[in-house]
């Protein structure tokens, strides 16, 4: 058997992170994106079903040693992907600016907290949260202008994901543990759009 697929590892952290249902193995609907294209999530209903098409880079499928904006670009198709498959489980709608939001939360998830929330997961490395959430939040160009819609919404997610790893991290620094940190990211990820500001604002 050949081993996992970092697809399948990132699907496989989230799985545990949310304690969410097991989805179909996101690898069965990943295709390789023409040329140069990012990372794209295409969903098509139909006669009752949803189908979902996760287009990626060649290069973040292929590279045994991603870089980080391969590695985010990954996390961020695995992420729209278990969290379309998890609104439609649950029979609930979806906004794009919910699926920006909760990838660019995934993103510090598995590239900071890894197992940290669950017993004998390891220690929090403090200086890599501060450093990686610079690096995601802060240190970013957005490619649309700000008073475009696309461009909006991509700035309002950063500073979401931004204010709930500065909480996370917070917490865990404060209190030792992640029974916090770990409670308050499944409350957030089961959330439509108006509770997670909520709960950002009350953080």
């Amino acid at each position: 058997m050949p081993p996992p697929t970092l697809a399948a590892k990132i699907q496989r952290r989230l799985h545990r992170t949310y304690a969410i249902e097991e989805a179909p193995p996101v690898d069965q609907f990943i295709v390789e994106a023409d040329g140069a294209a990012r990372e794209t999530v295409r969903v098509r209903e139909g006669d009752g079903e949803l189908e979902v098409e996760v287009a990626l880079p060649r290069s973040a499928l292929t590279n045994p040693r991603p870089t980080l904006d391969e590695l985010c670009q990954v996390v961020e198709g695995v992420s729209h992907f278990l969290y379309l498959a998890e609104r439609a489980r649950r029979e609930l709608p979806t906004t794009q600016l919910e699926l920006e939001i909760q990838a660019e939360v995934d993103k510090y998830v598995v590239l900071v907290l890894g197992d940290v929330l669950h017993h004998g997961g390891g220690a929090f490395d403090a200086a890599r949260s501060r450093s990686m959430r610079a690096r995601l939040f802060e240190r970013v160009i957005f490619v649309h202008a700000a008073s475009t819609e696309d461009g909006e919404r991509y700035r309002v997610a950063n500073d979401v994901a931004a204010r709930v790893a500065h909480g996370i991290e917070r917490d865990l620094l404060r209190l030792g543990r992640g029974d916090a940190a770990r409670a308050f990211l499944r409350r957030f990820y089961s959330a439509g759009q108006r509770e997670k500001m909520e709960l950002v604002r009350a953080a």
